[in-house]
């Protein structure tokens, strides 16, 4: 039986191991929301972190508003 892979980011492209689209992908979205129903705060501390180690992995500034919007702006509150 084969196991499909999680929706983790393979480094350092930060896409999708599962599906190869940029990480955070839906089903990866999901999941972090669902492990951090409780605490959105957490949530996008935890984002903003994996976000500066992306922008280093990809050469870009992590004040990006692409890599802002990818990676904490689909957790803030609206």
């Amino acid at each position: 039986m084969s196991r499909r892979p999680d929706h983790l980011p393979a480094r350092p492209t930060w896409r999708c191991r599962a599906c190869g689209i940029a990480w955070p992908c839906s089903p990866a979205k999901l999941r972090l929301l669902a492990e951090y129903r409780n605490d959105r705060a957490a949530l996008l501390v935890h984002l903003a972190a994996v976000g500066v180690e992306a922008a280093v992995d990809l050469g870009v500034s992590a004040s990006s508003a692409g890599l802002r919007e990818r990676f904490t702006g689909w957790a803030s509150a609206r």
